[in-house]
């Protein structure tokens, strides 16, 4: 994350015009090429007697990036290799090894020569081709957001029109309309013989003439032997009314009605 947030900010500063800080690695061996037609392998280079070492600084400057060899105590510039295009001829890799690579040089003037350049870390030559990478996609974003800007109806148009042929499916099922929703009225009922029913009157009388069906014959219940043995038994005959003006006359009568209880022939349990 914070590498990422450096090569943003490097790219930025470069957009600016400013130079930008891509890589820099602290120990690198620089080589002399034996002639060669194409296809170079580091094999052949003598790496056993690097020609110089010191260290590797990668910036930019707007869209074209530098390689720079230094000294590793003073910072001199030693070579330095202007990059446009990546990969390209300014910088290739070597058939044989991943830390060895060719880069061209030039000193100002226009005069340019091909030297050898190798890591000593193998994460080192991963860190200095992932640099050359983001800047020239950077660079490729840049150009592309530009001629858009300069030319905005050549830009893709989003067509939402069928296609000949084309057919689209709706599911409506889920639309119907439920029975009894809001906006729709139930059919009243209807008598068996085609006549309307009219609703009850108000406050739950009944017309004149009508009688409700439940004061009918009570229903019988079947007789069975219990029932028939507690109709058989003797029942009480009512006590006479007494008329009196005495307000104890009810406490009399019922002191005197207790006593005749045993001939009522009521039976105890």
């Amino acid at each position: 994350m914070e590498a990422a947030g450096q090569s943003g900010a490097a790219m930025e500063a470069a957009a600016e015009g400013s130079e930008a800080v891509l890589c820099v690695k602290p120990a690198v061996h620089v080589y002399r090429l034996p002639p060669r037609a194409s296809n170079r392998g580091a094999a052949e280079w003598q790496l056993e007697q690097p020609a110089w070492s010191g260290r590797m600084r990668v910036t930019a400057r707007g869209s074209v990036a530098f390689i720079k060899l230094e000294d590793k105590s003073t910072g001199e510039l030693f070579a330095q290799a202007p990059v446009e295009q990546f990969p390209g001829i300014a910088v290739e890799s070597v058939t044989d090894s991943s830390r060895y690579f060719v880069i061209r040089v030039e000193d100002g003037n226009g005069r340019r020569a091909f030297i050898g350049v190798g890591f000593v870390d193998r994460g080192d030559a991963f860190d200095f081709n992932v640099a050359l990478q983001d800047h020239f996609r950077w660079v490729k974003q840049q150009s592309e957001l530009a001629r858009q800007a300069e030319n905005p109806e050549q830009g893709p148009k989003l067509d939402l029109g069928f296609k000949e042929g084309q057919t689209i499916k709706l599911n409506i099922a889920n639309m119907k309309k439920k029975e009894g929703a809001s906006g729709t009225t139930r059919p009243r009922p209807v008598a068996p013989a085609g006549l309307s029913l009219l609703p009850p009157p108000p406050g739950g009388k009944l017309p004149s003439g009508e009688h409700p069906s439940s004061l009918s014959n009570p229903t019988q219940l079947p007789r069975t032997p219990i029932t028939d043995s507690l109709l058989s038994w003797p029942q009480p005959t009512a006590a006479p009314s007494v008329t009196t003006s005495d307000v104890w006359g009810d406490f009399a009568t019922a002191s005197g009605s207790a006593s005749t209880q045993t001939n009522t022939g009521w039976v105890q349990f």
